[in-house]
């Protein structure tokens, strides 16, 4: 899908810089995956930069979803707000009532600005069926019409209802786990903290996919030129954080509350995986979470895969690289599933 400034694949947002420094970008690309990047750069040729004009294009242009599978069972949720929560509508996939099954929680990619969980159905269907368990995927307000303090509360309210309707929903609500891709990576971690923060929710493990954790890359931290230079770029970082956080990013007036990143204590946090490719423009901040995780005494997995993309396991997953990094994840969350709950 094509508008002016940034291209759609999987539910993942790219945004595109100039063609000569994309091409050049090439040769830090795995070779599996150059066909799938030159896709990118020339389905990419007729964009410019980003703006709320490009990105309202963007909504009002989203494609249809593709079939969704007929044996995982997917049906809408309305939440009716409750106490100092939103109401918010979920995309509940394969639930079996009487069936004690894991479940996961997932926020959507799209730059905070951009997706929705309906056009991932087929995805998460997918994820259910490979894993046997529950999926509900909330459809969180985004920017900048919303800023973080109420998308945060929408997938908080989602992760509550969850919970506390584990039992008529066929879910263990002792094997809860958080997963997001890109934008919906920095919301899941978000979703962590407020779950670590409140005490209500355990929560066996957040798998943060390429997670966009840090406003400062790109705006007050540049990055080498390779990096981010096919897919999310900083262009495209710094107006995705200025309208998720209601002011510029990299500035020292920047909510630490919204930026991952910036939270000063990561201890007491579920366990995490965390999954990002070398040519990614998140890759340094990702790493850089993983380490303080580590470091704050957080169970912790880093995959980093050489030569890799933003959202390139979207783009061409059929390569041997998407394959290996998808079960990484889906073996991450097997793990987590059959732990013992800690008491």
């Amino acid at each position: 899908m094509m508008a002016a400034g940034i291209a759609l694949r999987g539910g993942v947002a790219l945004a595109q810089p100039a063609p000569d420094a994309r091409l050049a970008a090439l040769n830090f690309v795995d070779p599996e995956l150059r066909p799938a990047a030159q896709q990118v750069i020339a389905t990419s040729g007729q964009m410019g930069s980003f703006t709320d004009e490009t990105m309202r294009a963007m909504r009002a242009g989203t494609p249809p979803s593709p079939p969704l599978r007929s044996d995982v069972p997917v049906r809408e949720v309305r939440i009716p707000a409750q106490a100092a929560l939103p109401e918010v509508t979920v995309q509940l996939v394969n639930s079996h009532p009487g069936q004690s099954k894991p479940a996961i929680l997932h926020t959507h990619g799209g730059g905070y600005i951009l997706g929705s969980a309906k056009s991932e159905l087929l995805f998460l269907q997918e994820t259910a069926k490979t894993l046997d368990c529950t999926i509900a995927s909330v459809e969180y307000r985004l920017a900048p019409e919303t800023h973080y303090t109420g998308s945060v509360e929408d997938n908080y309210a989602g992760l509550l209802w969850l919970y506390r309707n584990a039992g008529q929903l066929g879910v263990d609500r002792d094997r809860i786990a958080l997963m997001g891709e890109s934008a919906g990576g920095g919301h899941a971690a978000l979703l962590a903290i407020a779950a670590r923060d409140r005490g209500e929710v355990p929560i066996v493990l957040q798998v943060l996919i390429y997670p966009m954790l840090d406003d400062r890359t790109g705006s007050s931290r540049e990055v080498p030129a390779h990096i981010g230079a096919i897919g999310w770029d900083p262009p495209a970082n710094r107006y995705g954080w200025r309208s998720f956080l209601g002011t510029e990013p990299g500035s020292a007036d920047v909510p630490s509350a919204g930026v991952p990143a910036r939270l000063h204590d990561l201890r007491g946090l579920p366990p995490a995986f965390v999954a990002v490719g070398g040519v990614d423009l998140f890759v340094s901040e990702d790493i850089e979470y993983a380490r303080r995780l580590t470091e704050a005494g957080v169970p912790t997995e880093l995959l980093l895969v050489p030569g890799a993309f933003h959202g390139f396991d979207r783009v061409a997953p059929e390569t041997r690289l998407a394959r290996h990094f998808t079960a990484a994840k889906h073996e991450a969350l097997r793990r987590s599933f059959e732990m013992e709950p800690i008491s």
